[in-house]
């Protein structure tokens, strides 16, 4: 293996842990919180979760393997159901992001009517879309054997072996990325941005009140008036940085890999193999970036998380010092007798 083999190598296996391990978390605070449970979000973010859950136990150590061995890792079956699954689940991943846009704008731009246009049987229906398009396009590849391993990528994913079928899999390679992360993120950006305009909008009503509160109150100390300020600042800026963390982490983690696909579908532009590989280090990347951007540096998943790990701690620290005392008291006994 080259250096650039076994740090792709290295990057992938934390990749893996951190993702197992920050889904894992945000399952935890699923079925912890009924709180949690009773939000309509809660479905999208569930099923995101299982979507990267699966995707780090099936693709990602065939990556790996795929690395390491520069071959294909196991038997032709294993490495289509493989492939099968994460087209699946890549499509159902980007759908899902979608979903929680469509489920944040419905809330922001008409809040009166969202528990009418948002209810637990809208968001059951936008999962079975989601669900039934993203199984599409792998049945359709797995039946005109389409998957398989490609070196380009060190993984089992959609790849044509046979020249006759080019244009056949060149149209269809161009309608999924276009029904999957080229719709996802114009439902994304169309959404956000709409959510962005309310945001400053609600912004500017408070600006106003503020500025006109701090005229009237003229005894006012200066170290709160800027506080005031400081905050009016930081309020401008909370919206604008969340959605571009939305938007910007769907672009930088799957546009590469994307592209990268679109191109190889020219024969004249040649892709080096460690680019291949980076770039589906990137589309896993969103598998980790995920927890954290829609659960866990939210208020109500820290506090669960939170929660979780203290009753985990607490319990624990219970258990020692019980078992201590009762240690202490049966040595006590034996010097005794």
């Amino acid at each position: 293996m080259s250096i650039w083999e076994v740090i792709l190598a290295f990057v992938v296996v934390v990749l893996m842990l951190v993702a197992l391990l920050a889904n894992v978390l945000v399952l935890m605070c699923f079925l912890y919180s009924a709180d949690i449970r009773k939000q309509v979000p809660g479905l999208f973010i569930l099923n995101l979760t299982f979507c990267n859950l699966l995707m780090t136990v099936s693709s990602m150590p065939l990556t790996l393997a795929g690395i390491i061995y520069k071959s294909q890792p196991g038997g032709d079956q294993i490495c289509h159901i493989v492939g099968f699954l994460e087209t699946f689940l890549t499509t159902n991943s980007m759908l899902s992001m979608a979903a929680l846009s469509i489920d944040r704008w419905i809330a922001v731009v008409f809040p009166l009517s969202y528990h009418s246009k948002m209810r637990y049987r809208d968001a059951a229906l936008i999962l079975s879309y989601t669900w039934l398009h993203s199984v599409s396009f792998p049945i359709v590849a797995a039946s005109l054997s389409w998957v398989g391993f490609h070196h380009l990528y060190a993984s089992c994913t959609l790849y044509n072996k046979r020249p006759e079928d080019r244009t056949q899999f060149v149209i269809f390679t161009g309608v999924f990325h276009t029904l999957s992360f080229l719709l996802s993120l114009i439902v994304l950006c169309f959404t956000y941005l709409k959510v962005l305009k309310v945001a400053r909008f609600h912004c500017k009503r408070i600006d106003v009140i503020t500025m006109q509160t701090l005229v009237l109150l003229v005894d006012i100390h200066p170290s709160v008036r800027e506080r005031c300020l400081e905050e009016q600042k930081r309020r401008r800026q909370r919206a604008t940085k969340k959605i571009s963390t939305f938007i910007g982490t769907f672009v930088l983690c799957f546009a590469p890999y994307v592209i990268t696909r679109l191109v190889e579908l020219s024969s004249v532009v040649h892709i080096n193999s460690h680019w291949g590989i980076i770039s589906k280090c990137l589309a896993y990347s969103k598998v980790v970036s995920d927890p954290f951007v829609y659960s866990l540096l939210r208020h109500q998943y820290k506090k669960t998380w939170k929660d979780i790990i203290n009753k985990i701690f607490k319990r624990s620290s219970i258990n020692s010092s019980a078992l201590t005392s009762e240690s202490h008291d049966r040595n006590i006994l034996q010097l005794n007798e």
